[in-house]
């Protein structure tokens, strides 16, 4: 699979579908995706982001690149501690891509090691690409895999990871993350709901690749899973300026007391489905990262933000892209997060 990332920073065992799929619009979409066609058989329309956001963003990753960098090497540190220098890191496409390439240059940075990288498809409801797996499991042992993802929100994607690798024995469902302010794993850089500076863009932050894409029409059975090149944005891409900008931040000592909220962030989220009379959970998503998604590709119906962080700089690119798109801000009190973006419900638009 094609992308702007460099080879030696990571395997795309994707296939390419550039050319194949159409892209359809927002509303298009989520009217799909709540009348019960899967999310994994369309692609969104990429775009790229307008300047005012573009500013936001960049004020984002200066205010982030800090606290983003003593993420990686906590976690860096977690993952040499309890698995050594020899893991293979397998990313979950596309979020974690940026995450595992950080990751594999902090190991080298600080243990001198260089850990191979392969980033793979898992979708939720359709579960984790067995071929890529089967690619993977004929060249390392299988206690070699560490899969990586940016953040985890609910912890959704973690649960389809531990029904699927069952099918694999000695493959760990561990999951190691820079962010879990969900508290559903140990192996994260923190469980403060940070921003990841990557979540505040699509493509143009993730090697020009798409999100994957499974559709029985266009992906085989022998194939891996799909995901499209955009290689007409490439004066936009920004993949490594994001990288380098965390980079410049990396300090060999990443110690720091660890913060963790008591309890799990999908009990909070069912509280707030109750709360706002919300049928399907599906439509909460909460964390900084999700919040900038659901604002970025869906629907919103409206964003909850955290008394506490009321007019804070830190969720500039929250209320910029809300006021942007007119979707009503919320002031209400969370345990978890700092903010919590909730998808409108089609049939009541």
């Amino acid at each position: 699979m094609r992308s702007s990332y460099k080879e030696n920073d990571v395997t795309l065992l994707l296939k390419d579908i550039t050319g194949l799929v159409k892209p359809q619009p927002t509303e298009e979409r989520e009217r799909l995706i709540q009348a019960g066609k899967h999310y994994s058989e369309m692609l969104p329309i990429e775009y790229v982001p307008t300047e005012k956001y573009m500013e936001v963003y960049q004020e984002a990753l200066r205010k982030y690149s800090g606290p983003t960098a003593l993420a990686v090497g906590r976690l860096c540190d977690k993952i040499v501690e309890t698995r050594g220098n020899d893991v293979v890191l397998v990313s979950l496409a596309r979020a974690g891509i940026p995450i595992g390439i950080l990751i594999k240059h902090y190991i080298r940075f600080k243990y001198g090691a260089d850990v191979p990288h392969y980033s793979i498809s898992i979708i939720k409801g359709r579960g984790i690409d067995n071929n890529a797996m089967k690619y993977l499991l004929e060249r390392y042992a299988p206690q070699r895999l560490l899969f990586v993802d940016g953040w985890i929100g609910k912890g959704a994607i973690l649960e389809e990871l531990k029904k699927d690798l069952k099918a694999y024995e000695g493959v760990s469902p561990d999951i190691a993350v820079a962010a879990d302010p969900a508290n559903v794993t140990a192996l994260c850089g923190t469980h403060e709901d940070i921003l990841i500076p990557s979540s505040c863009l699509n493509c143009t932050v993730s090697g020009l690749v798409s999100r994957t894409f499974l559709r029985d029409d266009i992906i085989g059975p022998d194939d891996f899973h799909g995901a499209v090149f955009y290689g007409e944005l490439a004066d936009s891409d920004l993949s490594y300026e994001f990288i380098e900008s965390i980079e410049r931040c990396f300090v060999l000592d990443s110690t720091v007391p660890e913060k963790a909220v008591q309890g799990c962030g999908a009990d909070e989220v069912r509280m707030l489905a109750e709360r706002f009379g919300i049928k399907d959970i599906n439509l909460i998503k909460p964390g900084i990262g999700e919040t900038t998604r659901v604002l970025l590709r869906r629907i919103p119906w409206k964003v909850l933000i955290d008394e506490r962080y009321k007019e804070n700089p830190e969720l500039g690119h929250i209320v910029r892209l809300a006021e942007e798109k007119n979707v009503p801000i919320e002031y209400y009190p969370l345990k978890h997060y700092k903010c919590c973006g909730i998808i409108k419900k089609m049939a009541e638009a």
